[in-house]
């Protein structure tokens, strides 16, 4: 409640910091796909009146994360089968494109982070640690497109990023492919470090192309 209360004494308004964090829930699967929003128990949770909330949940509703429907409220909106797959097809494309350009356009300084990165997520998939699983994972794919010194790219992938984000939570918590996953993000990283660059995108494509078919042969759990 002190968090809501100290940030409204601010310039920004309740209800954008309500909406960002009912957001964030929703994202991060705090708030599971299916969930009912009721008003008065997410105010009460948050410390704030109704009206910021519902405002937030109007917001969510036209980003798609909510569905309002009559006589039954808001709930959390699922994520399909079929929705996951549009997100790796796109990622697909312009994350083996990064990897390419990653070959020949990454810093000494980047590398030498992408290794660190790359070396923790190893050890958050060995110890089955999800919040630094999701962390590292993220981090891994997002210097990649830093380094590719492209604001074009880097700003397609970052409209992705929510998305992926929900979705990361999801996989992780449902998909027994994550022993693979640091085997194939040294595979990428190899690739990047000795500068080849066509074995770079096709490494990135094959990883996302496994997750896609573990995707679409296996499905998924939500709630």
């Amino acid at each position: 409640m002190a968090y809501f209360e100290m940030e409204a004494g601010g310039h920004r308004p309740l209800r954008e910091i309500v909406y960002e964090e009912l957001k964030m829930q929703i994202l991060t699967g705090k708030i599971a796909p299916g969930t009912r929003m009721m008003e008065v128990e997410l105010a009460e949770s948050l410390g704030v009146s109704r009206t910021p909330v519902r405002e937030a949940i109007r917001k969510l509703e036209k980003e798609g994360l909510v569905i309002i429907e009559p006589r039954k409220g808001a709930h959390a909106a699922q994520i399909s089968v079929k929705d996951m797959v549009e997100i790796l097809e796109v990622r697909q494309d312009m994350e083996g494109l990064a990897a390419c350009l990653a070959s020949y356009r990454m810093k000494p300084q980047q590398l030498k982070k992408l290794e660190e990165i790359s070396e923790k997520y190893e050890k958050a998939i060995a110890e089955g640690n999800l919040s630094d699983m999701i962390e590292y994972d993220s981090a891994f794919h997002n210097l990649i497109v830093e380094s590719c010194d492209n604001n074009i790219l880097l700003m397609l992938i970052n409209q992705l990023q929510e998305l992926m984000l929900r979705f990361r939570y999801l996989y992780y918590d449902n998909f027994d492919r994550s022993g693979k996953m640091p085997e194939e993000h040294r595979v990428i990283l190899d690739a990047i470090r000795e500068g080849r660059a066509n074995e770079a995108r096709a490494a990135a494509d094959a990883h996302i192309e496994r997750l896609k078919a573990g995707v679409i042969n296996d499905g998924f759990r939500q709630g």
